[in-house]
């Protein structure tokens, strides 16, 4: 099957934005993909082994989360798996304030 990398990942994939892995589930899959690239593994699975929750998985875009039986799902060399990390930001400014709310500076 095909896993594909996401551009934050590259580096830690030899570059590829792609890699093809023997598997028949999608841990099957993880697991083959991060014995190749073992640096891979600290950015999608958690000391304790698990797939951290700011990584997102797609088995040919379905969401692995709400798949019946989710990583253990069974996966065929024709498959493709999407790693989608979660992306967090903003624009840098304070917005825990009401929208319309004056700042303490603009109040006096």
């Amino acid at each position: 099957m095909t896993i594909f990398i996401p551009t934050p990942l590259r580096g830690f994939a030899g570059g590829q934005d792609a890699v093809e892995v023997a598997a028949t589930t999608i841990a099957e899959a993880l697991e083959g993909l991060t014995q190749t690239h073992p640096e891979l593994r600290k950015h999608l699975f958690s000391a304790e082994g698990k797939l951290r929750a700011f990584v997102n998985l797609y088995l040919n875009d379905e969401d692995v989360r709400y798949l019946p039986e989710k990583e253990a799902t069974a996966v065929k060399a024709a498959d493709t798996l999407s790693i989608i990390p979660s992306i967090a930001g903003g624009t840098g400014r304070s917005s825990n304030r009401a929208f319309g709310a004056k700042t303490l500076s603009q109040a006096n």
